[in-house]
């Protein structure tokens, strides 16, 4: 899931949320972000965020559609009861929220054993020092820079904290960890995130609100790249 420059830099990693997709004609909304690197697939059950959206298949509908790594993330409450469905639906990746399950080393041990890679994310009000430790459990970690639940939220930078302090301990111990951010990206958001050590961006509104979404994400790559 890597994407390496020959620099030694990871290359920007763009992946437009679905969830500001139409359903209704999914596969030409895929074909429209075709320039993409991923696909993030954002699940909510209304429960753990206050938000529905969708479940299995319509991730397995994107997985048919598209041939871009799946990143998966699971708002959802015990997630270790549904990763089964996702693995099965073609994720890439598999993202579950920290405060929504008790062991959180042996979900992501899980995952991997399966042959997918594991992910966490946390809230903007979950600090990430308790969690830096096992980074090496984890293939990538998923900052929320607004509240999860909802779509076209304003960006909140004090969560870059997070991420500097997590570029820190990833670059230190020299680990092999993607920091992804969600929320509120866009291209006037774009450059402090990337500036601040972030290597993959989730973007909704931002780019399917594009009158060409292609062109959106050629943009945020473009200007993530300068940071």
């Amino acid at each position: 899931m890597t994407n390496a420059s020959t620099t030694g830099r990871r290359a920007p990693i763009i992946s437009p949320s679905i969830l500001a997709a139409d359903f209704s004609r999914l596969d030409r909304e895929l074909e429209a972000v075709s320039h993409a690197d991923w696909i993030h697939v954002d699940v909510m059950d209304g429960h753990f965020v206050p938000n529905l959206s969708f479940g299995a298949d319509i991730t397995k509908a994107v997985s048919r559609h598209t041939d871009k790594p799946l990143d998966v993330h699971l708002m959802i409450e015990n997630p270790e009861k549904w990763v089964d469905n996702y693995i099965n639906a073609g994720a890439h990746c598999v993202i579950f929220h920290v405060e929504a399950t008790d062991d959180p080393l042996s979900l992501a041990r899980y995952l991997r054993s399966q042959g997918v890679k594991a992910g966490f994310s946390l809230r903007p009000g979950t600090p990430i020092e308790p969690y830096l430790a096992d980074l090496d459990e984890f293939d990538e970690v998923l900052v929320m820079s607004v509240e999860p639940g909802f779509g076209g939220q304003k960006f909140m930078p004090e969560q870059l904290d997070k991420v500097r302090t997590l570029r820190k301990e990833i670059d230190s111990r020299g680990l092999d960890v993607i920091i992804e951010i969600d929320g509120g990206i866009s291209a006037s958001t774009i450059e402090a995130a990337a500036a601040a050590g972030c290597d993959a961006f989730v973007a909704g509104s931002a780019v399917y609100g594009a009158e060409v979404p292609n062109d959106a994400v050629d943009t945020l790559r473009e200007l993530a790249t300068l940071a």
